[in-house]
């Protein structure tokens, strides 16, 4: 039988247990004069700040925007909220941290301590410094211009060994999103507001539930400060309420992390801030391997060797995770190489989305006109950005070993994939050859008759194993009567198939293609003049249509589906 995708599920049981009865929880100890303090469950979290030890830190606390030369963290003052407030915590990932849900609501300086407004004791608040490639253009520095690294937490002595095999450094890295400016903020606030940063919150432990790695989310407060925000990009900017996401990761270093020494880039001419600093980049490199790769740095006496392994890993871990997208219906959004994980984990939840019906060509992303990050442009989009990292791992990663790594992305990909796929289908007991044809017409299948993604493969999930005794084509007729149910209407179709562009600008694109190719592929490109044609060409078919013959048409495609498939 079918397995499903159905982040809402979990949420509900995420807010189930994140709802708890308060109770007071604190410890008391001796101060130097002898008299007692007491300390909760928050001021005694074991810090141990090992990337501040061992990574250059810039020690200024400067403010405004400003270069950072020479250094991967710089140290920063988070800014205060006003009377902030808990809208949800999340009690398996505060577990992470050794924290229950009633250390973290019992305490009255709760919100303060995970929202950045008050200091919790050792930890150490610094900003990442990273540059990235953002929509295939080198853009320089960049950095954290919202998130605030607080410190590093030691992961408490019961945590399960699953958990240790994930994260091997033993410590977790928590982050404060929201808590105000930084050098790397550019023209921004460096606030976020209650509308993102419940998308976040929800988004980071839907992913988790579904088995996807990926960022945590602890808590969520939001307050009474309020910033300004064009929310529609209509020019009608309205007060929206000042809010922090609790982040917590082994590590949130990313491809972008490496790309700090990048040199000038031939077309943007951006160069990175720390250009020339192999030092720095080989010791970044050896904190990230020895800290979360032990395995790797252990196996390896040859430093070539091992990061050849490393590049390896990365490369391997980043095709699961893209494949696990895939099989969900998850589209990023955004991922520009300042959000991709060292770790393969989903990382940084802006502009992404679900997908409904099945649309190859799906776009969350408001901002991508292109479709650069669509949903089947992202296993190509992510080999891109590690072949990125590749290159500014430079020296340290010859480029003929970096090239034949990258070569093995695509069949790790495509094994993932299946494999997903496979076990969605409830394909378990053997594999055959003709199990990558039937995910493919499936998906075809989806899209010809607009079914909804993930409950097309929920309506799956209650058709049953071919038995003797029964009655086939009563089950094939019940199984499709299922899935007509997740199928578009003509309407519905006819509106997600008009073009993006009016007739009378494709046709000036077209003839701008035959006259001057160069401006053509920079206003346009073949890709998305041949998504508008065969936009057009499907509207055409369908105004030609009436409901009673569309209908009739999805059953026979469907039909012919789910015979191959109890087949």
């Amino acid at each position: 039988m079918a397995a499903a995708a159905v982040p809402t599920a979990w949420l509900r049981s995420i807010f189930r247990r994140s709802v708890l009865s308060l109770r007071s929880i604190s410890t008391v100890d001796m101060n130097p004069t002898g008299s007692t303090v007491c300390r909760s469950p928050l001021e005694r979290l074991p810090f141990d700040n090992l990337a501040l030890r061992r990574l250059p830190l810039d020690p200024s606390l400067e403010p405004g925007v400003r270069e950072v030369r020479g250094a991967c963290f710089t140290r920063v003052q988070t800014q205060s909220l006003l009377s902030p407030r808990f809208v949800a915590v999340s009690e398996p990932a505060l577990a992470l941290l050794g924290l229950s849900v009633q250390d973290v609501l019992s305490d009255p300086l709760a919100p303060e301590y995970l929202s950045g407004s008050k200091i919790m004791p050792g930890s150490e608040p610094a900003a990442h410094c990273y540059c990235g490639h953002q929509f295939g253009s080198f853009a320089g520095q960049l950095g954290d211009g919202a998130a605030c690294y607080l410190g590093e937490v030691k992961a408490p002595a019961d945590q399960s060994e699953d958990l240790l095999r994930e994260n091997p450094s033993g410590r977790w890295e928590i982050q404060v999103k929201g808590a105000g400016p930084t050098p790397y903020s550019r023209q921004a606030d460096g606030r976020k507001v209650l509308r993102s940063s419940i998308r976040e919150f929800l988004c980071s432990e839907a992913v988790f539930a579904l088995g996807i790695p990926t960022t945590r989310a602890g808590s969520l407060v939001t307050s009474d400060l309020h910033v300004l925000r064009d929310v529609f990009y209509d020019g009608r900017a309205r007060r929206e309420r000042c809010s922090v996401v609790l982040r917590i990761a082994p590590t949130f270093i990313r491809f972008g992390s490496f790309e700090i020494f990048k040199p000038a880039d031939e077309f943007t001419g951006r160069q990175g801030p720390s250009v020339g600093r192999d030092d720095i980049r080989a010791q970044l490199l050896d904190y990230v391997i020895e800290t979360f790769y032990p395995e790797i740095q252990q196996s390896h006496t040859d430093r070539e060797a091992r990061n050849a392994a490393f590049f390896r890993e990365v490369t391997r871990r980043t095709a699961r995770l893209v494949a696990q997208w895939q099989c969900v219906g998850f589209c990023h959004g955004v991922l520009n190489t300042d959000n991709m994980s060292i770790l393969g984990l989903t990382l940084d939840y802006g502009p992404f989305g679900f997908m409904d019906r099945f649309d190859p060509d799906f776009v969350c992303n408001a901002s991508d006109n292109m479709g650069r990050y669509s949903y089947q442009a992202q296993p190509a989009v992510c080999r891109w950005n590690l072949a990125c990292l590749a290159e500014a791992l430079g020296p340290e990663l010859p480029e003929g070993q970096a090239q034949a790594i990258l070569d093995e992305y695509l069949p790790l990909y495509n094994t993932f994939y299946l494999g997903n796929m496979r076990r969605k289908l409830g394909l378990l007991r053997k594999e055959e050859a003709e199990d990558e044809l039937l995910v493919t017409e499936l998906l075809q299948t989806m899209h010809n008759t607009g079914a909804d993604f993930t409950n097309t493969f929920r309506s799956l999930s209650q058709v049953p194993c071919p038995k003797e005794g029964e009655v086939e084509a009563d089950v094939l007729e019940a199984a499709v009567n299922l899935l007509l149910e997740q199928c578009a209407s003509l309407e519905e179709l006819k509106a997600a198939n008009k073009p993006t562009m009016d007739q009378r600008e494709l046709l000036m694109i077209l003839s701008l293609a035959e006259s001057n190719p160069a401006i053509f592929q920079l206003l346009a490109g073949k890709k998305m003049v041949t998504r508008q044609m065969e936009k057009l060409a499907r509207l055409k078919e369908l105004m030609d249509t009436n409901q009673e013959v569309l209908r009739s048409k999805q059953r026979e495609d469907w039909t012919r589906w789910m015979k191959q498939y109890r087949s």
